[in-house]
């Protein structure tokens, strides 16, 4: 995972906390984070390991998790340092206003990757049965758990962008949550993602 953090005298009008999505040219995405960390920006660009095959050898490569999308911390008052790096398309956004990841959704997709689990993409999925992590690396996480041949995946879901990630997780280290669980879960996301889309 490309994470690059900047230095603390950088100022933000918004929340340190809010996290915006940049849509970009294909294969630009490591590009565009190297030029915003050179500007003093926080960008964040989740990688995910894949083994692609040619006739003579086999290449594990670091693409990224959600193609054409990086995510950047803040930062916004400078827009036109923002939309003149090369690369950038949009910021992406909602009703015209600059549209707001909630921290919480950054953090479970980071924490995926950083745990040493195998992470992919995976379709967004809007129903399914809802658990929670009970121990290691990815204790707390909540999601909808998916089983593909004897493995079974937790899916992560960022909303605003209609994507998720999968990542593996041992079927015993999983509990299943109850409906008021679920439903508070769901709530409370909704709330993280009105209050930092409306501040």
């Amino acid at each position: 995972m490309l994470y690059i953090p900047i230095d603390s005298h950088v100022a933000d009008v918004r929340p340190p906390c809010v996290w915006h999505a940049l849509y970009t040219r294909h294969q630009h995405e490591k590009t565009v984070v190297e030029i915003l960390t050179s500007k003093g920006f926080e960008a964040l660009l989740p990688l995910y390991q894949t083994a692609r095959r040619w006739k003579d050898r086999t290449k594990v490569l670091s693409l990224p998790l959600f193609p054409c999308y990086v995510f950047l911390k803040g930062g916004l008052e400078r827009r036109l340092d923002i939309m003149t790096t090369p690369g950038i398309h949009a910021v992406v956004s909602t009703a015209g206003q600059p549209a707001a990841i909630p921290p919480h959704e950054i953090d479970a997709i980071r924490r995926a990757v950083e745990s040493g689990a195998h992470v992919e993409p995976h379709p967004l999925l809007r129903c399914g049965e809802w658990v929670r992590v009970k121990a290691g690396p990815l204790a707390g996480l909540q999601g909808i758990l998916v089983r593909k041949k004897n493995l079974y995946r937790l899916v992560l879901s960022v909303e605003m962008l209609g994507k998720a990630a999968a990542v593996e997780v041992d079927g015993f280290l999983v509990e299943k949550l109850h409906r008021p669980e679920v439903a508070a879960y769901r709530s409370a996301l909704a709330f993280e993602r009105l209050e930092y889309s409306s501040t």
